[in-house]
């Protein structure tokens, strides 16, 4: 089934904040467009933490030009999908939800993109912007795809008066820990460090260490899973070498996502085989397939704490001046989160 003809000037994979942003900054430039999305507008943010508040300040994770009104400095997850929603409505962005798309192939000067449902889209330009929230970083361990085994948290109430095991000790497994803990769970964070990550947003962390400070949250430092049972976790201390199981009713496996490797691969883009980030220029965005470009944190490989919504919504402005022909927008590559 063939869904565009004409070509579309433009069709955006993602409908994330940074590919919402592409279809502005296209639209903007009269490009004709579509974003092509798997889930839901903004899928990755509705399955954040339904508690969860922004790294960033609001003014830091506009789009449009569009201002983000919140009730305090930093935006929590509802008033987040409100904005992005009212401003893909303000710019009249062509979105087609919960379509997935499979493969990416430059046929001559334009591009044709087949979805999972057997659509087809044809565009002379494609920018991928599908983040990173889909591929959990799996442990690889016995037990890890288990019933009471998840690789997302969305709220506490579930777990409440029940043993949780996290293993991870970034913001998520924090933020993880400090909410089950306040909503009566008997937390253990296990994490092969030997403290919480120091990337952790700077308010939790003397909240969490007081929590630990005072055995309302256990740690295991220094340690890793090796194994997750029905109602236990096997852990090994790295330095002893000591083996013990820990009580768990549930088990929330946080250490992390990336981007999808295979897409990329599909679509003609080559990775480095270490860290996974798709060649691209670093002015242009646009990758080693003339045409075809890459936006937001889908660039950054396995480093996607080095790529976030502050600096990958500025990735649209200088892929569309490289298409218009334009001066091309200067990129912040990393920004002081505040």
């Amino acid at each position: 089934m063939t869904t565009t003809s004409p070509p579309l000037d433009v069709l955006i994979v993602g409908a994330g904040p940074c590919g919402l942003a592409a279809g502005i900054e296209a639209s903007k430039s009269g490009l004709s467009h579509l974003i092509l999305e798997k889930g839901s507008v903004t899928e990755s943010i509705r399955r954040y933490p339904k508690m969860m508040r922004f790294f960033s300040t609001a003014e830091n994770i506009e789009i449009g030009g569009i201002p983000f009104p919140v009730s305090s400095v930093k935006a929590n997850r509802n008033e987040a999908l409100q904005y992005y929603r009212k401003v893909a409505a303000y710019y009249h962005l062509r979105t087609k939800v919960f379509t997935e798309v499979k493969s990416v192939v430059k046929q001559g000067d334009v591009f044709r993109v087949l979805t999972t449902k057997g659509d087809t889209f044809y565009a002379y330009k494609v920018i991928l912007a599908t983040g990173y929230f889909d591929k959990p970083r799996w442990l690889g361990i016995p037990g890890e795809d288990g019933p009471q085994v998840s690789h997302y948290y969305d709220e506490p109430f579930k777990y409440s008066f029940t043993k949780v095991v996290i293993i991870g000790a970034s913001n998520s497994a924090v933020e993880a820990a400090l909410e089950l803990y306040r909503h009566d769970v008997d937390v253990t964070v296990v994490h092969r460090g030997e403290d919480f990550r120091s990337t952790v947003k700077y308010w939790l962390i003397p909240d969490v260490k007081n929590r630990v400070k005072e055995g309302k949250i256990n740690t295991l430092f220094g340690s890793c899973a090796t194994r997750i049972g029905p109602d236990f976790v096997r852990v090994h201390n790295l330095s002893s070498g000591e083996i013990t199981n820990i009580p768990a009713d549930f088990v929330l496996v946080l250490t992390g996502y990336t981007p999808d490797a295979e897409l990329l691969q599909r679509c003609g883009i080559e990775l480095d085989p270490d860290t996974q980030i798709p060649q691209y220029n670093r002015t242009t965005f646009e990758t080693n397939v003339p045409g075809l470009y890459v936006c937001g944190t889908v660039l950054a490989g396995i480093f996607t704490e080095k790529v976030f919504i502050e600096n990958g919504r500025e990735h649209a402005q200088a892929i569309i001046d490289h298409m218009m022909g334009r001066e091309i927008h200067k990129v912040n590559e990393l920004i002081q989160r505040i």
